[in-house]
């Protein structure tokens, strides 16, 4: 009979680096938690050979000074393995030498709790500290083979896979693949013949996986993707300017400013430049919004000088422009680095229709910029989830989305709409606005805008899910940061995980 500790009477609990003064108390610890494989246990030589080649992989968790636990891993390439290796095969036949610090993954050779010691979640520590190492040293994530000691009551009625699929539906109990899968690591394959002389899994195990969402890959640049990123967002306040030159020179006031708390990006609303067209207000609409576009090429040229010489990322928010005869609401990404990219309005309003002959466009893409990847959805095409969601496919942190409303309920399409999409596509939604009027062009009289970034409602972000918002109908500049690792986590381990449990079994979108 095991007598469990009880967690009234501990002092202390340490997590340690296993030495070599361990082992006999780890062979008892090891000949405890395998009692039904008496044999199963690591010689000294084993042990030694570990602590020497990856000393920070051998852990274990004292209680009061005595054993309770430890867990065992290497560093292997794992590109040199087949998916369906054996226990044998990624030890190197317990020699150990497929460990290699220039490896990729953490490779979890064991992990036990001493029975007396169970239930006081200390298996959960000793994962903890290899998600952490993993993290710390920057490999892909872990990886290892997980035992299913009760399919042996099963093994006569039903496939491993079917077991597998039964423990996670919590029809069976299995108590490691449960632990397990209870830790954040998911199922990839099963693996036959994996550990020679485990009955209980009749040599059965199931490949467990975790990713370290932390995980950079190596570049010959001498730069790196930010964690945290600042973005500045400008309410741009509609006036009338007597020329190009004088719209241009409010416009690069705002870059200098935003740029002086050195944020990353310069959002710019939809149609900031629209003050230029009270020089063609004697012409009709259509005919006075196609002249505007014929400064949509000098303004995105000077935007690209300005994202240089002010080391930002400019979004010129949206302008009109004329391809093939045909006038579309069209918008740039202007670099730091001097890269310029264009994006479209796909969904045109009935009125930007019937009035000004816009038409919607053909592209939806996402940016790789170095603050991460982001999206842009020019005003009412952020009322159509499936753009954002297909843009969230293609790993977005932040989605852009420059608007122009005049009322405020249109303003309030935009606003609730931009925050769904931050919260069910888990990234940042940033959204920026014009206020004031131009009485001297037609179709453009009023606006109404608050400026706001949005944030995924988790218990790390706030709880109104704003990170920050500008005074409405006033002309002024929003600085937020934002945090990208926090996405990372809130997608592993979130309340809710919009991404993660989309039912992709019943349902996909994807582009035409």
């Amino acid at each position: 009979m095991v007598v469990k500790k009880d967690i009234h009477s501990i002092d202390n609990i340490e997590l340690v680096f296993l030495t070599m003064d361990d082992y006999s108390e780890l062979k008892q610890a090891m000949q405890e938690a395998y009692s039904n494989m008496p044999e199963a246990y690591w010689k000294e030589n084993h042990i030694k050979t570990l602590i020497s080649k990856f000393p920070e992989g051998q852990v274990g968790i004292k209680i009061d000074n005595e054993l309770a636990g430890c867990a065992l891993s290497i560093i292997v390439d794992y590109s040199k393995f087949d998916g369906k290796h054996t226990y044998s095969e990624i030890t190197g036949g317990y020699t150990f030498n497929t460990h290699t610090p220039n490896g990729t993954k953490l490779y979890g050779i064991d992990i036990f709790i001493r029975p007396k010691f169970r239930g006081l979640r200390l298996g959960r520590r000793l994962y903890d500290y290899r998600k952490e190492l993993c993290e710390q040293l920057n490999l892909k994530g872990i990886v290892f083979g997980g035992r299913i000691p009760n399919y042996h009551q099963y093994s006569s009625s039903m496939t491993p896979r079917e077991y597998i699929d039964k423990v996670r539906k919590k029809e069976i109990h299995d108590p490691v693949l449960d632990f397990q899968m209870s830790n954040d690591f998911h199922p990839a394959r099963v693996l036959k013949g994996y550990l020679e002389g485990d009955k209980e899994s009749q040599e059965y195990a199931v490949l467990l996986e975790w990713d370290n969402v932390y995980y950079e890959k190596e570049t010959n640049k001498a730069s790196t993707t930010k964690s945290i990123v600042r973005l500045g967002l400008i309410q741009w306040q509609m006036r009338l300017y007597k020329d190009f030159d004088e719209l241009m020179q409010q416009a690069e006031y705002f870059i200098d400013a935003v740029s002086g708390y050195r944020s990353d990006f310069a959002l710019f609303p939809e149609f900031f430049n629209a003050p230029l067209m009270s020089e063609y207000n004697h012409l009709s609409e259509a005919e006075a919004i196609r002249k505007l576009a014929e400064y949509t090429e000098p303004i995105t040229k000077k935007f690209a000088e300005l994202a240089i010489s002010y080391n930002i990322n400019i979004i010129t928010g949206s302008m009109p422009e004329m391809v093939d005869n045909n006038l579309y609401n069209v918008g740039y990404l202007c670099k730091r680095d001097g890269g310029v990219e264009r994006y479209e309005k796909l969904h045109v309003t009935p009125d930007e229709a019937k009035v000004w002959g816009l038409q919607g466009g053909k592209t939806i893409k996402s940016f790789d910029t170095d603050c991460g990847r982001i999206g842009i959805l020019i005003c009412y095409d952020s009322e159509f989830p499936e753009l954002s969601r297909i843009l969230a496919d293609e790993g977005i942190d932040i989605l852009f989305v420059p608007f122009l409303t005049d009322t405020q309920n249109g303003y309030s399409r935009v606003r609730n709409c931009a925050q769904a999409r931050a919260i069910e596509n888990e990234c940042y939604v940033a959204i920026a606005g014009s206020v004031g009027n131009l009485p001297k062009v037609h179709n453009m009289d009023i606006q109404y805008a608050q400026s706001v970034v949005f944030t995924p409602c988790d218990f790390s972000f706030p709880t109104n899910g704003i990170k920050a918002e500008a005074t409405p109908n006033t002309e002024m500049i929003l600085i937020a940061d934002v945090d990208i690792n926090m996405l990372r986590e809130l997608n592993q381990l979130g309340s809710v995980r919009n991404l993660r449990d989309r039912r992709t079994d019943l349902y996909t979108i994807k582009r035409m």
